[in-house]
């Protein structure tokens, strides 16, 4: 395929979007592999009513029995226009097939139309002029002239549509269209009025539209309305060139612009909703951040109170108490960054470990603290269950692994398994003693441990000695977000 036979389907391509919401059809493009096979190269669903697919079928290849209008628009080098049930729902369409010329007057590829016969009825009782329109904007699509309509957001099941002739007098009037004018206290009927007439911002797009030739789309204050308009200018075919000798420039322009199609939505409840999101998230955040101010006050009081301790129990269970605090805390910090977001499991495991070398750690000890493993994201409730169990894991393996030793590792290691997490804290210190059952724990620390990982996390957690090292493993299900 020559370079501008190439630009000229990627051109089809980029204009298929827009073509699919005006038409309200779903659109294929194709290209021949033999003669009895084609490809799927580009597709186009419509947002302005339901798919009639609910399968993406680019680069799928077709055969005969599947796409045999497709394939015979190609054989006979012509359009082809059938009537057939659709093959997943039996339902009745009508399949318009355009063959594109290549440089040679050949088809290098098809573009298909796929159109309910519900959709085709309400389109027909639309007026001549929208029909004629919605007609050019189809041929521009196959000429390859709507290229630059790619950047145009969705045209909408609820939004409006209208119809200006070249003297940007209003011709149609889609019944939706009719109801957004009158938010904006326009009762009568638009037909037959000129754009400038409306105190609206309609006629200075569409006279830039007309300047450049060119799609435009922006956003606007119409009163107390946010508005979102697109303007398409169309033109009909030329019938004395080929579609590929006018798209790359070789006899010159399209003729004159037909109309200017306008296309309104209306955005004013969504920007309000957004806002009041927008509000609500930052509130929400503003909590967060205050939690973990609040969390960390009381964690400083702790060890103010810890430094006037004298009693060696109490102040382990202070130290215990202050990180598991932190822990919590840890979890705030970053949801008030975004509450929505996930949390990386794996930043949260190395936090906890640097709190730890700081209040877990006793006096003399010397003790290498590592984490290791991707990064992993899980949903705020179960990364806070698994911070806390991370926390509690470390200080049982320095309160009882070193008791003895002052020094050794204590290593933190995240994997992956798809659907799961599998969370293991390994410490080269003491063994753990012959009378251990894990069914009874004996610290409280595991069991608050056995408590989160079976309760809150719905995983399991073993604890053995392998080797040289002992090793806190917990395997937990990932939530769905």
């Amino acid at each position: 395929m020559r370079e501008a036979e190439r630009e000229l389907l990627e051109n089809v391509g980029r204009g298929m979007a827009i073509t699919a919401d005006l038409s309200r059809s779903d659109l294929l493009l194709v290209r021949p592999l033999d003669p009895g096979r084609v490809e799927v190269i580009a597709q186009a669903q419509p947002h302005s009513i339901q798919s009639l697919y609910d399968v993406l079928l680019e680069g799928v290849v077709l055969t005969r029995h599947e796409a045999p209008a497709i394939l015979d628009a190609w054989h006979r080098s012509r359009r082809v226009r059938v009537q057939r049930d659709f093959y997943s729902s039996g339902a009745p369409i009508i399949q318009e097939v355009h063959p594109i010329q290549g440089l040679d007057g050949r088809p290098i590829a098809l573009l298909s139309t796929e159109t309910s016969l519900i959709q085709l009825e309400r389109h027909r009782s639309r007026h001549v002029s929208f029909r004629r329109a919605v007609q050019w904007v189809k041929a521009m699509c196959i000429r390859g002239e709507l290229a630059a309509s790619e950047g145009l957001s969705p045209f909408s099941e609820w939004d409006g549509v209208l119809l200006a002739d070249p003297q940007r007098r209003i011709t149609y009037l889609s019944g939706i269209a009719n109801n957004l004018y009158r938010r904006l206290s326009y009762m009568e009927d638009l037909r037959g009025r000129k754009l400038a007439s409306l105190n609206t911002g309609d006629d200075e797009m569409v006279l830039a539209a007309l300047e450049s030739r060119q799609p435009l789309e922006r956003e606007a204050l119409e009163g107390s309305r946010i508005w979102i308009r697109k303007v398409l200018p169309v033109w009909a075919p030329r019938r004395s060139r080929g579609w590929l000798q006018e798209i790359t420039g070789r006899v010159g322009r399209p003729g004159g612009v037909g109309g200017v199609l306008i296309m309104v939505h209306d955005a004013t409840e969504e920007r309000r909703k957004k806002q009041e999101l927008e509000v609500k998230t930052t509130m929400i955040q503003e909590v967060h951040h205050r939690v973990k101010n609040n969390l960390q006050t009381i964690a400083a009081m702790l060890r103010m109170q810890a430094r006037r301790t004298k009693e060696e129990e109490a102040l382990v269970a202070i130290n215990e108490a202050i990180s598991r605090i932190l822990s919590v805390a840890v979890i705030h910090e970053f949801l008030s960054h975004d509450e929505r977001q996930a949390i990386n499991i794996r930043d949260v495991c190395q936090r906890i470990v640097n709190q730890s070398r700081q209040v877990t750690a006793a006096p003399g000890a010397r003790l290498v603290f590592a984490v290791d493993g991707p990064s992993m994201y899980l949903p705020s409730q179960q990364a806070t269950s698994c911070a806390l169990v991370v926390n509690e894991l470390i200080q049982n393996a320095v309160e009882h692994g070193f008791e003895k030793k002052k020094h050794g590792h204590i290593h933190v290691r995240l994997s992956d398994g798809g659907d799961q997490v599998k969370l293991e804290v390994r410490d080269d210190g003491d063994p753990l003693p012959a009378e251990f059952d894990l069914d009874k724990p004996s610290s409280l620390g595991l069991q608050i441990v056995k408590s989160l990982v079976e309760g809150d996390l719905h995983g399991t957690l073993r604890l053995e000695t392998q080797g040289s090292e002992v090793a806190a493993t917990v395997v937990f299900p990932k939530v769905t977000f």
